[in-house]
């Protein structure tokens, strides 16, 4: 067996938000999903960004209001797109010297799925076990 892929770790079951979901309503969303990311699509602005449960956190932290704070206020857009095809030893790479723990993997113009860092672990170590509620939103 070669080396894995991407495509062999990412979830493709993304939790997709709008840029006008407030803070409180994506970490409700994200919570919900027991997932750390979400994809902000706004369908007036080319390309998407990512919201991180960091991102949220700092908000918080700086005494920011959840309930009037905007995902499209917080959101990263100046993203690395990972392809499926990658290697995760690639995506480990990215993740590292980028400063990030989540990747948007695309396939042509498309969202194909998301990949964490918890995703490569769970693929390195050969976890197979996942909680009930991780086996909702992971494909």
């Amino acid at each position: 067996m070669g080396a894995l892929k991407v495509r062999d770790g990412m979830s493709r079951l993304v939790l997709t938000v709008g840029p006008t979901h407030t803070l409180r309503q994506a970490a409700r969303m994200m919570a919900a999903r027991h997932i750390g990311a979400a994809v902000v699509i706004d369908p007036e602005h080319a390309g998407v960004g990512i919201l991180t449960e960091r991102d949220i956190l700092n908000s918080i932290a700086a005494g920011e209001d959840p309930d009037a704070e905007l995902a499209a206020q917080h959101r990263t857009e100046d993203l690395v797109y990972a392809s499926p095809e990658w290697t995760l030893e690639d995506a480990a790479h990215a993740m590292v010297s980028g400063g990030f723990r989540h990747l948007v993997v695309v396939e042509g113009q498309d969202v194909a799925g998301l990949l964490s860092m918890r995703d490569i672990v769970r693929c390195w170590t050969g976890a197979t076990s996942r909680t009930p509620e991780a086996a909702v939103t992971r494909a």
